[in-house]
């Protein structure tokens, strides 16, 4: 399919108040759309599969699912694309200032994720959860997108959450602050 995917920036500070999280947007992608072949360096992301299917191009490749998590660090660089499957995806890709920004590009998939995701950095941690509108959810501490029919972005002091609608939440833990590497 042609044509660019549907794109909407939730957050993007340009203050650097969010530390390592430079970006997040709501992406929707038509069947078989692709973002097409382009480049990252020294960008980490993190793409929060919320519907449909995606399959990511790059080294092996690795196909992802409704509740996957995938965490690409780009590192010194690479060109890659991700295209949605026969369903279409809707996914949120999650934009942090790398971990490590001159070590070699890496892709790992966390499937079905329930709970904290192991992101390998001290820095930033996720956690994600499915959601059904009514029914409580104990919920960390952090920054909190609820990503039912829109994504709606709040800071959440932690304990029990009602949402509203069904859909899938993600808390962002994130320490404020240069990383070691940029003070060399």
């Amino acid at each position: 399919m042609t044509g660019a995917p549907e794109q909407r920036t939730v957050l993007a500070p340009d203050d650097g108040s969010l530390g390592p999280l430079l970006r997040v947007s709501d992406d929707r992608l038509a069947p078989r759309q692709g973002y097409g072949a382009h480049e990252h360096a020294a960008v980490d992301v993190v793409a929060v599969v919320l519907a449909g299917s995606l399959r990511h191009d790059w080294g092996d490749g690795a196909s992802m699912a409704d509740g996957d998590v995938a965490v690409l660090r780009s590192g010194s660089g690479l060109v890659h694309d991700e295209s949605a499957g026969d369903e279409g995806a809707r996914v949120l890709q999650c934009y942090l200032r790398p971990a490590e920004p001159s070590a070699p590009p890496a892709h790992e998939v966390h499937r079905d994720v329930t709970g904290p995701v192991d992101l390998r950095r001290p820095d930033a941690g996720l956690w994600v959860a499915r959601a059904a509108a009514g029914v409580p959810v104990e919920v960390p501490a952090g920054l909190l997108l609820q990503a039912g029919a829109e994504t709606a972005v709040v800071r959440h002091d932690g304990g029990e959450l009602v949402p509203a609608e069904a859909g899938t939440l993600l808390l962002w833990r994130l320490e404020i602050g240069r990383p070691s590497w940029a003070d060399g």
